[in-house]
C-alpha cells in the first residue's frame, strides 16, 4: 500500500508528520509505491526494541522529546494548511487556520511537552498505569479507550481526518510515545496506534467501495447515448473520483506511517502484551481489508510470531489465522504462507499450553476443510494421539480434526431442501467400522471411553444410533473378530454413559461447572431411548457373549445407566424376568471378580423396596443365594472331613467363595449364616496348614463382611449388652485369625489379612463413639503390643523395599510393577490412618517417618501428609518421634557397620539428607517450635554421649557422629539458644575423659552449627575491610553464677528472645579471613564445611577437645564465631510486641550481648525451601 504522499499542492504545506518521515529519525519512505515492500530479513534488524528497559532516570531524554522540541521550534513558521473539498464551509467559531496573519487556537505546544515530561516523571515512580490497573472499572477503560478512538475516526472521517494537521500531528505523537522506554507510554501509545489504524482500515474500506460505485455509475452515465448523456453529470462524477481518489492516499499515507513507525517495532517489542496488541490487530485487517493487507509482506509478521515464547502472543497469532482460513474466498491467497508455516501450525498442537494447542488443532481442522490436500497423511498421524489427551477441550478439538479426516468424507450428511436427511444405516455402519478400525490398528489407548469422549460433541449423534450398535452386536454374520467385538461393546457403554451421566471419563480434565437446563433436558430425554432400546435386547447380548466374560462385565454395568422405574411404567416385567435368569447363569458360569461385582450390583440396584417388581428381584436373589451357599456347605464338608482334593474341588470351593464374597458386599446375606463356617475353615488353615491359598482369601473376606453387616443392624438401633459383646468376641478371634496370617508363607494372605486388620481396627476404634453413638463403647478395641509390632514387621517386610528400575512403562513388567506400587501405597496409607486415629502408638510412626527420604519417589505424599496431622495432633510429641527416627537409623548403621569411618558412608548422607527434610518441616514459625527444637537438641546430645568410650581408649564415643545429623536443625535455633546449648554440650563433654592430640570431628562441625556469628564485613572509605569488635567484658558475677548453676532448667524455655535491631533484607557481602576460607551458611553439611582450609592437628584438638571447649563459648574468641557471615531478616510486629514478655534468665544474658549481635537472623542464614520438604 502507499505510503504517506507529499503535498500535491503548491499551497499546501508538509505537515511535521511529512518533514519527520521524509529525513527523520521514524525513517518514514516517502515513495509512492502502492505496497510496503518488507524483505524477509526485516526481522533481525532494528532491535532497538530489545533492549527497551521499563523506566528512565529523570535526566535522561528521549527521541520523542527531541522530535517534539523540533516540531515546537517549526510550528511558528508553518504556513496555513489548506482545507478539504468536503468540509469547504466550516462553522463559526471553527479552530482552522484562514489565513497567514491569523494563528491557530491549540494550545501551545511547550504545554504537551511538559505534560509528558511530567507524566513520564510520575510513571517511574509507580509502576501501575490504567491498562493494567487492578479492579473493575480500570478492566473497562480499555474498552471504552479503543471505542473513544474508533469514534474519534468516524466523527472525522468526513473533515478533519483529511484536514492533515490533526490526525499528523496524532500520528507523530503517537509514534514517538511508542518508542518511549518508558512502558506506560510505550504500551498505551501502541494500542491507541494500533486501534487508530484499525478506524483508518474501515475508512479505506469504505473509500474502496465509494470508488468502485463512483467508477459503476460514471461507465454507466459514459455508456448512455448522445441524446441522454448529461454532461455535468459525468463531469461531477470524475469530481467525486478524484475527491475520492485524493482522500484514498492520504488514508493510505496515514495507514502506512503508522506501520511503519509503530506496528514494525513494537510486533517484537519486550512486553508481550504489546506484541499480542499488534499480531491481534493486523489480523483484523487482513480479513477487513485483504485486498491490501493480505499479502506475504504482511503474512510474513504472524509466521514469526509464531516462535513466541509467551502464551498471548501466540494465541492472538493463532485466531488471526483461524479468521482467515475459515474464508474459502482467503485460502487462495495464503498458499505460500501455508507452505512455509504449516510445519510450525502442526506442531503446534503439542504446546504445553492447553489453550494454545486447543486453538492450533482448531486451525488445522479449518485447514483441512478449506484446503484439501495441504495436510499429508504424515501431519494428520501427529495429531491423531491428541484426541487421548487429558485436557478435554484438546481432546475435543482433536476429535474434531479426527471426524473430518478419516469419518465425514465416508458418512457426510446431504442436505435435501434445506433439510437434513436421515442418515442410512449403511452410512452409520461404516462409521462405526471406521471408528473401530481406528481404535484398533492405532494401538494408541486402552480405553475406548475417551474416544467415544473426545468425538462426542461433533458426532454425538452418530455414537448416539443404539440401534445400529445393537444390531452389529446381535448380527450373525457381523464378521467381526473377538477385539472388535469387545471394543464395540466398549464403546456402545461408553455412549450410553456419556448419554446417562454427561460428564466425561475419569481422569479428563473440564473447565465447566455444570449443565445448562436444556442440557439436562437433553440427558433426561436420551436416558429414556436409550432405557427403552436397551431393556428388551440386553436379555439377548447377555445370552449371546454370556460365556465371555471380558464382554459379559460391561454389559452388565449398562444396566446403572437405566431409568429403572420404565421396567413398571411400559410394562417390562418380562423382560426383567429374562433378565435376572441371564444373570443367574452369568454368576454360576463365571468367577472373575469384575464379573461378579458388575452382577452384584446390577442386582443391587434392582433390589429397591420402591420399586413394584422388587419382590420378584428379591425372590430371584434367595434363589442365587441359596444355590450358592448349599454348595458351598456341601464342598466345605468335603474339605474338612477329607485330607486331600483335587484341583476341580479345590477350584470349585473358590469360586464359590469368590461368589458369596462378591455379592456379600453389596447385599446383606446375615440369614445364610456363613460366619461360623468361614472361621471353621481359617481355623484349619492355620492349624494345619493344609487348606489352599486359593479357599483362605475369599473366607477371609466373607467373615469380614459378616462382621460389617452386623454391626451395620446393631448401630441402627437398640442393640442389647449381651449382642455387643458376641460382636466383639468375633471380631477379636477374627483378628487373632489375620494375626496369624500375617506370618503365612503366602504373600497375598498376608497382604489380605493387613488390609481386613487395618480396616477392623479403624472401625472399632474409638471415633466409633462420635456422634452420639456411646452405646457402642463395648465394641472399642485397642490392639495389643504383639499385634502393633507384628503390623510394623509387615510394613517393614512388604513395603518399605526396593523395587525394580521401571522401563518405559509399555510392556507387562512394567504394568505390574506399578500396579504393586499401588498395592504398596494402600498397604501404607492403611498404617498411617491407624496412627492419626490413635489405634496405634504414636511412637510407631518413627518406622514410616525413618523412610521419608529413600523413599520420597514411593511414598512422599504419604509421609508428608501423615507428618503434618501428627504435627497437628500433638507437636511435642511430634518432634521426639522425629529424633527418634534419627537414632534407630543411626543404631541400624552402627550395629551393621561400626563406629569407624561412619560419617563417610553414603547411608550416612542420606540421614544428613532425612534430618535436614525434618528440621525444614518445622516451618517458619520460630517462636512457636522453640522449646521443641531446643528439647531435641538436648536429648540428641543426651544421645551422643549415652555411651562413653572405653576407658584408656582415646576412641570417640560410638554414638558421637549424631552430633552431624542433629546440626542440620541448628538453622531452626535462636541465638540464646545456641550459647546455652553449647555451654550444655560443654558440660557434657567434661564428664569424658579425652586426650587432647586426638581431635573429634562430629563435635567440631556440631560447634559451626551452633558458633554465634555476626555481620563483621563493612568498607572503609579508602576500600579496606574494617571489622566491628565485639565488647569484651566478661558476664556479671551474677550471671555468671546462673549460667552455671541453672544450665538443665534454662533450656526449658518460656520466653521470646529480643528483636533484632539490624532489619535490613540485604545479603551483606563478605569479606576475606585471615587463615580460613569463608563458610558460606551454618545448614551447610559436613563435607561442605571441611573443604576450606584445614586446621592444623593443634588446632582441631583445642578446638575440639573438653579442656579447650571455653573457646567456643567466647564471642570475642579467635574462633569462627566472628568471623561468619549472617543474613539479616526482619522481626515480625507480632515479635516485637511480645519482647516485653522475656524471662529475667534471658535478659540477663543479653545484657552482656554487643549490638551487632541483635542483628542475627532468626534462621540463621539458612535458606529456608520449604518445597523441598
Amino acid at each position: 500500500m502507499p505510503t504517506l504522499r507529499s503535498s500535491s499542492s503548491p499551497s499546501r504545506v508538509s505537515s511535521p508528520l511529512r518533514r519527520t518521515a521524509g529525513g527523520g529519525q521514524r525513517g518514514f519512505s516517502a515513495s509512492s509505491s502502492s505496497s510496503v515492500s518488507v524483505p524477509y530479513g526485516d526481522r533481525d534488524s532494528d532491535q532497538a526494541s530489545q533492549g527497551d528497559s521499563d523506566s528512565l532516570s529523570a535526566d535522561e531524554g528521549s527521541d520523542f522529546e527531541e522530535h517534539l522540541r523540533r516540531n515546537v521550534k517549526k510550528r511558528a513558521a508553518k504556513r496555513p494548511l489548506k482545507t478539504t473539498p468536503v468540509a469547504k464551509h466550516p462553522k463559526k467559531g471553527s479552530q482552522m487556520v484562514c489565513g497567514h496573519g491569523q494563528k491557530d487556537s491549540e494550545p501551545p505546544a511547550i504545554d504537551l511537552f511538559d505534560a509528558v515530561k511530567a507524566a513520564k516523571s510520575d510513571m517511574q515512580d509507580s509502576g501501575d498505569y490504567p491498562l493494567t490497573a487492578p479492579g473493575p472499572s480500570w478492566k473497562k477503560f480499555q474498552g471504552s479507550f479503543c471505542e473513544f478512538v474508533k469514534t474519534l475516526v468516524c466523527q472525522c472521517q468526513y473533515s478533519l481526518l483529511y484536514d492533515g494537521f490533526p490526525m499528523d500531528n496524532l500520528i507523530s505523537l503517537l509514534t514517538g510515545l511508542s518508542d518511549s522506554q518508558v512502558r506506560a507510554f510505550r504500551h498505551t501509545s501502541t494500542l491507541a496506534a494500533m486501534k487508530l489504524m484499525t478506524s483508518l482500515v474501515r475508512v479505506a474500506l469504505q473509500l474502496s467501495l465509494h470508488k468502485d460505485n463512483n467508477q459503476r455509475q460514471y461507465e454507466a452515465e459514459r455508456n448512455k447515448g448522445p441524446g441522454q448523456r448529461a454532461p455535468e453529470r459525468l463531469e461531477s462524477l470524475l469530481e467525486k473520483r478524484k475527491e475520492l481518489q485524493e482522500h484514498q492516499e492520504e488514508i493510505e499515507g496515514m495507514m502506512n506511517a503508522l506501520f511503519r513507525g509503530v506496528f514494525v517495532h513494537r510486533y517484537r517489542d519486550v512486553l508481550p502484551e504489546i506484541r499480542a496488541i499488534c499480531i491481534e490487530e493486523i489480523g483484523s485487517w487482513m480479513q477487513s481489508y485483504s485486498t491490501s493487507f493480505l499479502t506475504d509482506s504482511y503474512l510474513k509478521y504472524i509466521g514469526w510470531t509464531l516462535h513466541d515464547k509467551h502464551r498471548e502472543v501466540r494465541l492472538k497469532c493463532l485466531k488471526a489465522l483461524k479468521g482467515l482460513y475459515s474464508s474459502q474466498d482467503l485460502t487462495a491467497r495464503l498458499e505460500l504462507f501455508t507452505s512455509r508455516f504449516k510445519d510450525r501450525m502442526v506442531s503446534m498442537a503439542m504446546d504445553r499450553e492447553y489453550d494454545v494447542a486447543v486453538e492450533a488443532v482448531k486451525l488445522l481442522t479449518l485447514i483441512l476443510k478449506n484446503m484439501e490436500g495441504v495436510l499429508t497423511d504424515a501431519d494428520c498421524v501427529g495429531i491423531y494421539p491428541v484426541v487421548y489427551a487429558s485436557n478435554r477441550a484438546l481432546a475435543s478439538a482433536a476429535g474434531e480434526f479426527l471426524y473430518w479426516k478419516l469419518f465425514y468424507p465416508e458418512c457426510e450428511t446431504r442436505t435435501v431442501g434445506g433439510r437434513e436427511r436421515r442418515r442410512s444405516p449403511r452410512a452409520q455402519r461404516t462409521f462405526f467400522h471406521l471408528l473401530l478400525s481406528f481404535f484398533v490398528e492405532s494401538e494408541l489407548h486402552d480405553h475406548a471411553a475417551y474416544l467415544v469422549d473426545s468425538l462426542w460433541d461433533c458426532a454425538g449423534s452418530q455414537l448416539k444410533d443404539w440401534e445400529s450398535l445393537t444390531s452389529l452386536l446381535l448380527e450373525k454374520d457381523q464378521n467381526l473378530g473377538d477385539v472388535q467385538e469387545s471394543t464395540l461393546i466398549e464403546i456402545l457403554v461408553s455412549s450410553v454413559r456419556q448419554a446417562s451421566e454427561g460428564h466425561p471419563p475419569v481422569g479428563r480434565i473440564t473447565g465447566r461447572k455444570g449443565l445448562t437446563p436444556k442440557e439436562r433436558k437433553i440427558q433426561a430425554d436420551d436416558r429414556v431411548k436409550l432405557t427403552e432400546h436397551l431393556i428388551p435386547l440386553l436379555p439377548q447380548l447377555l445370552a449371546k457373549f454370556s460365556a465371555d466374560a471380558e464382554k459379559v462385565a460391561p454389559l452388565l454395568q449398562l444396566l446403572k445407566y437405566f431409568d429403572l422405574n420404565i421396567y413398571c411404567t411400559r410394562r417390562l416385567e418380562k423382560h426383567l424376568e429374562l433378565f435376572l435368569q441371564q444373570l443367574q447363569e452369568v454368576v454360576v458360569k463365571h468367577a472373575e471378580p469384575a464379573v461378579l461385582e458388575a452382577g452384584a450390583h446390577a442386582l443391587y440396584l434392582l433390589c429397591n423396596p420402591e420399586f413394584t417388581f422388587f419382590s420378584r428381584v428379591d425372590f430371584a436373589r434367595s434363589q442365587l443365594m441359596d444355590l450358592l451357599t448349599d454348595r458351598f456347605q456341601q464342598e466345605l464338608e468335603e474339605l474338612l472331613q477329607s485330607s486331600f482334593l483335587d484341583e476341580d474341588e479345590v477350584y470349585s470351593l473358590a469360586a464359590t467363595l469368590k461368589r458369596l464374597s462378591a455379592f456379600y458386599n453389596a447385599h446383606d446375606l446375615s440369614r445364610w449364616e456363613l460366619y461360623e463356617p468361614c472361621c471353621r475353615l481359617l481355623q484349619k488353615a492355620v492349624d494345619t496348614g493344609e487348606v489352599p491359598h486359593q479357599v483362605i482369601l475369599p473366607a477371609l473376606t466373607l467373615v469380614y463382611f459378616s462382621i460389617l453387616w452386623t454391626l451395620t443392624h446393631l448401630s441402627g438401633s437398640g442393640a442389647s449388652q449381651k449382642q455387643l459383646l458376641s460382636l466383639k468376641g468375633r471380631m477379636v478371634a477374627f483378628c487373632e485369625l489375620c494375626q496369624s496370617c500375617l506370618s503365612d508363607v503366602d504373600s497375598e494372605i498376608q497382604e489380605q489379612a493387613f488390609v481386613l486388620l487395618s480396616d477392623l481396627l479403624l472401625i472399632f476404634s474409638p471415633q466409633m463413639i462420635v456422634g452420639g453413638r456411646d452405646f457402642l463403647r463395648p465394641l472399642v478395641f485397642f490392639p495389643e503390643a504383639t499385634l502393633q509390632s507384628e503390623l510394623a514387621s509387615f510394613l517393614m517386610d512388604h513395603v518399605f523395599i526396593q523395587p525394580g528400575e521401571l522401563g518405559s512403562g509399555h510392556s507387562q513388567e512394567d504394568h505390574l510393577q506399578i500396579e504393586q506400587l499401588h498395592q504398596r501405597r494402600r498397604l501404607l496409607a492403611g498404617f498411617c490412618k491407624l496412627l492419626l486415629y490413635g489405634v496405634l502408638d504414636m511412637d510407631a510412626a518413627s518406622d514410616v517417618f525413618k523412610h521419608y527420604s529413600k523413599f520420597y519417589k514411593d511414598y512422599g505424599d504419604i509421609i508428608k501428609e501423615t507428618l503434618t496431622r501428627v504435627r497437628q495432633i500433638d507437636r511435642s510429641h511430634c518432634s521426639q518421634i522425629l529424633l527418634l527416627s534419627l537414632k534407630q537409623l543411626y543404631t541400624e548403621l552402627l550395629q551393621e557397620q561400626g563406629p569407624q569411618g561412619l560419617n563417610e558412608l553414603p547411608a550416612f548422607g542420606e540421614m544428613r539428607d532425612l534430618a535436614r527434610r525434618f528440621a525444614l518441616s518445622f516451618g517458619p514459625q520460630q517462636l512457636q517450635n522453640r522449646d521443641l527444637v531446643v528439647t531435641l537438641h538436648k536429648e540428641g546430645i543426651k544421645f551422643s554421649l549415652s555411651e562413653p568410650p572405653p576407658p584408656g581408649s582415646s576412641s570417640q564415643p560410638p554414638n558421637l557422629a549424631f552430633l552431624e545429623l542433629l546440626s542440620e536443625f541448628s538453622p531452626r535455633l535462636f541465638h540464646q539458644d545456641k550459647q546455652l546449648l553449647l555451654s550444655y554440650l560443654e558440660k557434657c563433654l567434661q564428664r569424658i575423659s579425652q586426650s587432647p592430640a586426638c581431635p573429634w570431628g562430629p563435635v567440631t562441625t556440631y560447634c559451626h552449627s551452633l558458633s554465634p556469628v555476626e555481620n563483621t564485613a563493612e568498607t572503609s572509605p579508602q576500600g579496606c575491610p574494617r571489622y566491628k569488635k565485639r565488647r569484651t567484658e566478661g558476664p556479671s558475677r551474677r550471671q555468671r553464677g546462673d549460667v552455671s548453676s541453672s544450665q538443665e532448667e534454662s533450656l526449658q524455655l518460656n520466653s521470646i528472645p529480643p528483636t533484632p535491631t539490624l532489619t535490613s533484607t540485604a545479603i551483606k557481602r563478605r569479606q576475606p579471613l585471615r587463615g580460613l576460607e569463608e563458610v558460606e551458611e551454618e545448614g551447610r553439611s559436613e563435607p561442605e564445611l571441611t573443604q576450606g582450609q584445614p586446621l592444623s592437628g593443634n588446632q582441631r584438638s583445642r578446638f575440639s577437645s573438653p579442656q579447650h571447649f571455653q573457646t567456643l563459648l567466647n564471642p570475642s574468641g579467635p574462633g569462627l564465631g566472628n568471623r561468619l557471615t549472617r543474613l539479616s531478616l526482619m522481626e515480625e510486629d507480632e515479635e516485637e510486641l511480645e519482647i516485653h514478655e522475656l524471662s529475667e534468665e534471658w535478659q540477663e544474658t543479653d545484657k552482656h550481648t554487643s549490638p551487632s549481635e541483635h542483628g542475627l537472623d532468626l534462621l540463621d542464614s539458612t535458606e529456608l525451601n520449604l518445597e523441598d520438604f
